[in-house]
């Protein structure tokens, strides 16, 4: 049976990295996938998922007005069956896009995995994440570390001097240079001003 699974971490835990393997495993045994990405992250160039370790493969861009049932109904009447749809950078979904993609779940039974963000760098829940925490059938924390060593849930933004940035729009496209993953313990000490952050987080040795 089909189900809506949400896959959710702080920043640089691999969620690309883990979404990507799940389109090769899918195609590894013959049955075809649909990878949404939001089109107004193209630091890779439009319509590429690629993770920080150099994993990429093209996908299909949306936006915020595009109806992703209707999105998954082309792709059916163009191409055929799909056995899997996979939703990076999940957070950018809208309240509606997420009703939608449990639409092509429970309407159309096809899977749906989607990979992304729980909360922003203010410690707030992005729409998507939001509505796929409440709606979704399965849900499943990618857990990556604190450099404390502790489990790290939360995600600051940082300028290039360290320093936490606390104001600003919810959306801002960036990577390892302006967002660090850090332990809740930790995120508090950043935002009092008693401590600070390098804008490089180093990859995990693994």
């Amino acid at each position: 049976m089909a189900k809506l699974y949400f896959y959710y971490s702080a920043m640089n835990a691999g969620k690309t990295t883990t979404l990507l393997q799940s389109a090769h495993n899918y195609r590894e045994r013959g049955m075809r996938v649909l990878i949404l990405t939001p089109g107004l992250d193209d630091r890779a160039g439009p319509g590429v998922v690629a993770s920080r370790i150099g994993l990429q493969a093209e996908g299909t861009t949306f936006t915020g007005d595009d109806d992703l049932l209707r999105l998954v109904d082309g792709e059916l009447a163009e191409s055929g069956r799909l056995h899997c749809v996979l939703v990076d950078e999940a957070q950018f979904l809208s309240r509606a896009q997420v009703w939608q993609l449990s639409e092509v779940v429970d309407q159309r039974g096809i899977p749906v995995l989607c990979y992304g963000l729980r909360t922003d760098f203010r410690g707030e829940l992005f729409e998507g994440s939001q509505y796929l925490l409440a709606w979704a059938d399965e849900l499943s924390e990618i857990k990556t570390i604190c450099h404390t060593g502790a489990k790290a849930t939360m995600t600051v933004r940082v300028d290039a001097a360290g320093r936490v940035v606390q104001d600003g729009p919810q959306v801002e496209i960036g990577g390892n240079q302006r967002y660090v993953s850090v332990s809740r313990a930790e995120y508090k000490k950043i935002t009092r001003g008693e401590s600070t952050m390098a804008p490089q987080q180093a990859l995990l040795p693994f």
